[in-house]
């Protein structure tokens, strides 16, 4: 799995229909405060193994200051909130042409499912996860708060 984490102040999700270019009015758009916004990719070799150390990781880092200013607090410790996105760009393939390629990028079920599992783990650990829509085309907005971005990639971690 490959997930772009932002530390944010707040962000928030909207979803797009592809018919007239307006918000969907059959998904209501998701907000939060302070936490994080993920950007969520998957591969079909991902599965319980990952999302258990990715869950773990997100609800442990520590990258919310303390009262002197150092990284010490973890998304607990602030009562913050997720926004996860499914997002499988992620796995772009750019070396040859101008058209990226996503045949690494998981197969749209099993991604499905491995995005749900892994916001549930997020939940277990006692978060507000909140998502957009598999597969739409979505708005997100956000304020990077830091700013703070993580790269986590379970491939390169040999998780």
């Amino acid at each position: 799995m490959r997930i772009i984490l932002q530390k944010v102040s707040q962000a928030s999700v909207d979803v797009v229909d592809e018919t007239s270019g307006k918000p969907d009015t059959t998904f209501e758009p998701q907000h939060i405060g302070a936490g994080y916004m993920l950007l969520v990719g998957v591969e079909d070799t991902d599965g319980t193994k990952q999302v258990e150390w990715l869950a773990r990781k997100i609800t442990n880092l520590r990258v919310f200051e303390d009262d002197n200013g150092k990284m010490n607090h973890s998304i607990h410790d602030v009562n913050g909130s997720i926004l996860s996105i499914s997002q499988f760009t992620l796995y772009a393939d750019i070396r040859k042409g101008n058209r990226p390629s996503f045949v690494k990028a998981g197969a749209p079920d099993h991604a499905e499912q491995v995005w749900h599992q892994l916001n549930n783990a997020l939940r277990a650990q006692n978060l507000t996860v909140k998502e957009g829509r598999f597969g739409a085309h979505m708005r997100i907005s956000l304020t990077n708060d830091g700013p703070v971005t993580i790269i986590l990639d379970t491939d390169e971690l040999g998780i």
